[in-house]
Formats: structure tokens, sequence, C-alpha cells
């Protein structure tokens, strides 16, 4: 039986005969990955904000000169580009390497190609786009469908394997690709591509087709932006089929259960986040913009309420999100051990991604802060300095010494405690590039009125609003080093314009100053409305020393201990920081004593190293003595930078204890 609602349709005015403007692109959409054609806030291309230093200008410099290059190459490498070829010759399934979902892989490749050529123009970025679209489009079939697993001789029948195939979680990356592709130079060939597969999707899975899902959603948002870009109704409502298809247990059950696949209740009924985390995140990424663009607020409403509950109850200090290994999931309220913390790589930008189009949808400060813990405690950790080594998970706490991986091999996704060059599951490395690459894109954002800030980094701004007024503005801050943020108006129009800045949450006692008045600015939002004229400074100062943290004692598996936090930064300590490289479990925090910036590039804290005495059984009575304890300080840095230096043990959260009368 197929599931029946109505989406209303009071969109733009394109037509399924008439699609794009006479250039065949739409060019007041955003050059983007998100850009709904009707919400709060409207987000800024690439070609509106630049980055030009800072932390996430280096990470993209990099992501551009190594990282990309390093994928292309693993990708040829692993055969997963050469899975194309064969395909296109017709070669038999047998030979193919790589899991069923390596085609993905390739597109992400290709989006994070292609949002790089809208930053910096590159034409050699260009000829690596265009060179692997022509061995993509060489595979696909003549009715649209391309896989190079399924529907080949000697393969799988298509469709023939929904719970665990990727087919359709492939062609969402597939698209996503083409969109921004489409978005920073225009439709071409590769958007063709994606027209053609997703006209063949709506016919084998629309409301007249099979009544059927993809166990890893995907393919929703990326239908969506695909609507947009193209105008072509039938994509919106093919996710909207998608999204609501859920929960009706159509996939085959499971060893995790269908609440893994998220197909355990309707999204309507849901109130948290479960199952495996990054498809939790895209599924809900997807429902957001089908509640955006149909006007749906019940369905927005049930992702909000999902959204609030899973960051009070199944969010790690860092913004991580998925504390189970078996199962790559969420687990149970309150469940967060550090030491087991699976924290995907790839569940951190699926949680920016959903946060992101709750922001535009909603305009709340709240996801804005989440965006910029999980940027900087997750994403920034994932990769290496050198943007050529990652992280698939990002445990917490370390308790054993890594060991290096072979730089020739790719190794299994969750077996390195050190960051590897590649894995046989490589979802993270090209996530990374693809969101460093449209990193800009989540700084600021405009309405009616004017802009927003949202995240702070050295850039420029320029815009145009409503009414032809032209806006440019300067943000200059070494943010998160210091807290001073200052927003030069390099032009501005005749008519007032409001300025919002987004003050974090830990920020208590920021203030904001304009034209030599200085106001309190709490956290939240502070904005500013007046005639701005060109050289005018509004300077924000963020409060950023160093602040003990504790977990909500429902938290069993840090209750006793301390975090500590710097600005947006999560600090961690290694073994390489304690005295004689001794293990990190040793050292217990003073927490009379509050950590104090070292003036280096480090955070001191005061507390104690304990020499514990072998024993033939690990328990004591509370009141028999405790190990000797050695007074010290030890350095902290920040948690993204773990693993740096080689290998160590690690941890973010620190026992708290009293000096013993033998010290």
């Amino acid at each position: 039986m197929t599931h029946s609602f109505s989406i209303p349709m009071t969109l733009r005015a394109t037509t399924d005969e008439d699609p794009m403007n006479s250039t065949g692109a739409d060019v007041s959409v955003p050059a983007a990955p998100v850009a709904p054609s009707r919400s709060r806030l409207r987000p800024l291309g690439v070609g509106e904000v630049t980055i030009t230093g800072g932390p996430w200008g280096r990470r993209q410099d990099v992501n551009a000169s190594a990282t990309l290059a390093h994928i292309e190459h693993w990708l040829e490498h692993e055969g997963w580009l050469g899975n194309f070829d064969s395909t296109a010759a017709g070669a038999s399934a047998a030979g193919r390497t790589g899991r069923e979902f390596s085609d993905s892989e390739v597109y992400k490749l290709l989006e994070a190609l292609a949002w790089e050529y809208g930053r910096g123009g590159d034409p050699s970025i260009d000829r690596r786009v265009r060179a692997i679209t022509e061995r993509i489009a060489a595979a696909q079939d003549g009715d649209g469908y391309l896989n190079t697993v399924f529907g080949r001789p000697g393969g799988p029948a298509r469709w023939s394997d929904l719970e665990w195939g990727h087919e359709l979680y492939c062609l969402g990356h597939l698209f996503q690709a083409g969109v921004a592709r489409a978005r920073t130079v225009g439709p071409d060939e590769l958007l063709d591509v994606c027209v053609r597969a997703a006209d063949l999707v709506c016919e084998v899975f629309g409301p007249d087709g099979r009544d059927a899902l993809c166990g890893h959603p995907e393919i929703e948002p990326a239908l969506v932006e695909l609507y947009r870009v193209t105008g072509h109704r039938r994509y919106l409502e093919q996710a909207a089929l998608f999204v609501h298809r859920r929960g009706r247990h159509l996939l085959g059950e499971i060893e995790y259960g269908s609440s893994y696949f998220q197909d355990d209740v309707p999204i309507l009924e849901a109130d948290v986040l479960r199952g495996h985390a990054v498809r939790a995140t895209y599924l809900s990424s997807g429902a957001v913009d089908v509640a955006v663009e149909t006007g749906d607020a019940e369905l927005l409403g049930a992702i909000v309420r999902q959204w609030e509950n899973t960051v009070a109850r199944r969010t790690y200090l860092t913004g991580g999100m998925g504390s189970r290994h078996q199962d790559e999931a969420y687990g149970e309220d309150y469940v967060l051990p550090p030491d087991r913390a699976y924290s995907e790589t790839c569940a951190g930008i699926g949680s920016v991604q959903l946060a992101w189009r709750l922001l535009l949808a909603e305009n709340s400060p709240r996801y804005a802060d989440l965006i910029e813990r999980t940027l900087y405690n997750v994403v920034a950790a994932g990769p290496s300095d050198s943007g050529t080594a990652f992280f698939y998970t990002n445990t917490l706490h370390q308790r054993v010494l890594g060991t290096v991986p072979d730089p020739t091999r790719a190794v299994p996704r969750a077996a390195s405690s050190l960051r590897a060059p590649w894995f046989a599951v490589s979802c993270c490395p090209t996530n990374v590039a693809r969101t460093f690459a449209s990193l800009q894109t989540l700084l600021a954002t405009a309405d009616d009125d004017g802009i927003q800030l949202h995240q702070y980094a050295p850039a420029t701004i320029t815009t145009t609003l409503p009414g032809g007024r032209r806006l440019a503005l300067s943000l200059r801050t070494d943010y998160p080093t210091t807290g001073r943020v200052e927003l030069h108006v390099d032009s501005a129009p005749p008519t007032p314009v409001s300025l919002t800045f987004r003050v974090p949450g830990w920020a208590v006692g920021a203030t904001l100053t304009d034209r030599g008045e200085t106001r309190s600015a709490e956290p939240g939002t502070v904005t500013i409305t007046r005639l701005l004229v060109s050289g005018d400074v509004l300077v924000l100062d963020l409060p950023i020393a160093p602040r003990l943290t504790v977990a909500d004692p429902r938290i069993d598996a840090v209750r006793g201990t301390v975090a500590v936090e710097r600005g947006p930064q999560v600090l961690c300590l290694e073994s390489v920081d304690m005295p004689d490289r001794r293990h990190v479990d040793d050292f217990v925090v003073d927490p009379a004593r509050d950590p104090v910036d070292d003036g280096g590039d480090g955070i001191r804290v005061h507390g104690w190293v304990q020499d514990h005495e072998s024993a033939s059984w690990p328990y004591r009575a509370p009141d028999t003595s405790a190990p000797q304890s050695v007074p010290t300080s030890v350095v902290l840095r920040p948690y993204s930078d773990w693993a740096e230096r080689g290998p160590s043990t690690m941890r973010v959260f620190l026992p708290v204890s009293a000096p013993t009368e033998e010290s």
C-alpha cells in the first residue's frame, strides 16, 4: 500500500517545462550546498564569503593543496575510480574493487572539487572535474541507472538489496556533486547525468512505483537540492515520499533492530535521534529540507524536538554523536562513555548539516553553537595537519599508545589508533574534503534587514540585500586564540542595515563596542541597526579564559571528573605532556585551582600525579589509603590536535581528587 499525503506547492515560479532562466541556472540561488527557496535566513554563497586566514583558512588551503589530490590518488590506487571504467566497458562485476558504496566516495570528491573550483577558480581543478565526470557519464545506462555493483554482468540485480546495497545513497551523493557543479559553473554534463538518474528514481520509487526506500538515508536532502537547482517538482515529491516512508518497517529486520535504519517509528512520532548516527542526521537533514520547501510545520517541529532531545541527552562534549561501536549508533540517553566514544567524523559532519538547516529555518543561535563546537572538536580533529591522514572515529579517552599505520595501505575503519591515510570504508576523508571546500558558506547569512554572523574567522563578506543594497564587510580576528572580533564596514548602502553577532552560550560577560559605546552582549545574539558608513568598526569581545566543565550526573561514565574548555575548543591531556610521559590516567585535577593560560600554546592545570600500587584485586574500602600523590601541573592542548606529536595516551575528562596526607 502506498503512503499518501499532500504537499502544498507555493514555491517558485519555475515549472518542469521551464526549470531555469536563459543561462540555464537560477541566478537567485546562492552558490552553497543548501539553498532553500524560502527560510528565515538566506545562506551566503562561495562568491559572497571568502575566508582569508586563521585556522579555517589554513584548513581550506591544506584541503586544496593536499587533501583533494591525496583522495584522488587513493581512489585510483584502490580501483574505485576504475570501477566506472570497467562498468562502461561492460566488464563483469566480479573484478570490481571496494565496498558496495565506494561509488559515493568518487561523488564526494567530485563535490569537493566543484566547491573548491567555486572558491578559488583554479583551472586545473575544473579539468579534474571534467575528467572524472566523463568517466562517470560513460558508465551510465541509457535509462539513467548508474552503479558499479548492481545491474552489471556477474553482479546482483538492480534495487535487489535496498537494506545494504546503498544504490540510492550513492545517487544522493552524485546529485549533491551535480548541484555543487551547477551552482559554481552552471549546468553541464554532470547535471545531465544527475537528472537522468533522478528521473529513473522517481519512475521506480514514485507514487505508482515501488513502496520502498534505501537503508542509508542521503538521497532525501540530495533530491530536494536537485529540485532547488532544476525546479523539477517531482524530485521534491520523491524526497517527501522517502521521508514519510520511514518507520513503516519497509526494510528487513536486522540484528540491530529497525531503529538502525530509523525505520522503527514514523518520523513525525519520533522524539530523539536513534540508530546509526550518520543515517539519522542525513535523514533529519532531508526532512528539514522537505519541511521548509512544503511549508510543513509539523514535520519541522518533529525534527526540532528530536534535535533538542539528542543534544540534551546523546551528544558528547565535543559535539560528537554516536557512542556504540557495533552499529555506529547513538546509545540510550546519557550513555556517553568517553573511552568507547565512536563519534564518527561523518556523524559530526551530518550533525553540522542538520544544525545548519535548522538555523536557516529557525534562526536560533543554539544551532550555530553546536555547529561551532562540532567543527572545532570533531571535524577539525578528523584530518591531520598535513591533510593526508584521518581519524574515522574520535575517542575522548585513549588508554593505550597508538600504532603508526602503514602509509601505503588502507586500514579497517575503526581499527586505527592514529590517523590513517585511507580506510577500507573511506567516507570520512571525502566528507571532510567537501565540508572544508564549502566551509565559508557556514559563516554568515542574510535577511531583508541585514547580515547575521554565526562563525568567526578572518573573512570578507560582499552581498546585495533586497532593493539592490550593496554591502561589503571584513571580519578581522585571530579567534579562537583571542576573543576579539572586529567587523569593518568597507561599503554600505544609504539606508539602515542590521548587523547581528552570535554570542556563544559559554561567553558570559561578552561586550559589543560600536562608535565608542560598549554594551553587554548576553549569550544568544546582539544586533546593531543603523546607517553604516565606510570605515565603521564594531568590536565583539568574547571572554576566552579556560573554564572547568562537569557533566550531567546521569552520564555515569564521567561522574567525578572535569573537562577543560577554552572558548569553543575542548582541551585534552596527552601523555607526551605528562611528567616522564606517564599515563594520563595517573593525573588527577585540583578543582580548587582554576586552569590558567600558560602564555604558550596550552592551558596549565594543577593537580597530582598518583603512584598506583599493584594489587591482586582492583577494589578497596572507601576509607582506606589512596595512592600517594605528587603535586604538579600539566599542559592541556586542543583536542583537535591530539596525536599530532606521535603515539600517546589521551583523555578529555580528568578525575578530580584531593591530596592525600602522604603528599
